[in-house]
């Protein structure tokens, strides 16, 4: 069973809210709602998120400032931030939210198949940075192990390789596949950065794994960073 993906919604004006649960539910992700920049931060605290949509202007804590906090913090700093605004001052205004933090800056009224597109793409690349947990994770844990570890079926250590192999080519498949259809949709900068930055740890973790395949004299390969 496949883990959703979780969504922070954060608007103070709760008909917004609605039109943006309406927008993306077709994503079939869970979508967690917060109606203050407080709100926001509070959520930030315990669960972790794909993307955030953020409404500048609120009462108390606006936009800007509170992507200036999840900016700080070390465990929500890497989350992308799509500003929605019902305001457009001119570029100014616009360098603000992208000099904040954010991977894009969509003034209302925004077209939805676009916003649901966009969200779509962070998405996709949180599910496949997950995957890619999982898989070092369970190398790590072969590793540790001596090729010994308990796999929890029984299987030896060339079965477990066989199967990690497997599920990482799977992974390496759907992430070159979300790379060319970024190329082919001219996506955001900061979309194909992010999906590169991907790439570049699955070819970490094939090196590793190739490394523990009998005869290649490879030893413990370090495996790439989690971050």
């Amino acid at each position: 069973m496949v883990q959703k993906a979780k969504i922070l919604l954060v608007d103070d004006r709760p008909e917004n809210l609605l039109a943006l649960e309406a927008i993306l539910s077709a994503l079939d992700q869970t979508l967690v709602r917060a109606s203050s920049g407080e709100e926001a931060l509070k959520a930030l605290l315990t669960d972790d998120f794909a993307v955030i949509l953020l409404d500048v202007q609120m009462p108390g804590m606006d936009g800007f400032e509170t992507a200036a906090h999840i900016k700080r913090r070390e465990r929500t700093r890497d989350i992308p931030i799509i500003f929605l605004t019902a305001i457009n001052h001119g570029p100014h205004h616009t360098f603000r939210g992208y000099a904040a933090g954010a991977v894009d800056y969509i003034s209302k009224p925004f077209d939805p198949w676009v916003l649901r597109a966009k969200v779509s793409v962070f998405v996709d690349l949180y599910m496949k940075n997950c995957q890619l947990r999982e898989q070092a994770a369970l190398l790590r844990l072969q590793l540790e192990g001596g090729g010994q570890a308990d796999t929890g079926a029984g299987r030896e250590p060339a079965g477990l390789l066989a199967e990690l192999s497997a599920r990482l080519a799977a992974v390496e498949e759907q992430a070159e596949a979300l790379s060319k259809q970024l190329d082919d949709d001219s996506a955001d900068a900061a979309a194909v950065a992010t999906a590169a930055h991907l790439e570049r740890k699955l070819t970490g973790l094939r090196r590793a794994l190739d490394a523990l395949e009998p005869g290649t004299g490879g030893g413990a390969p370090s495996l790439p960073p989690q971050g």
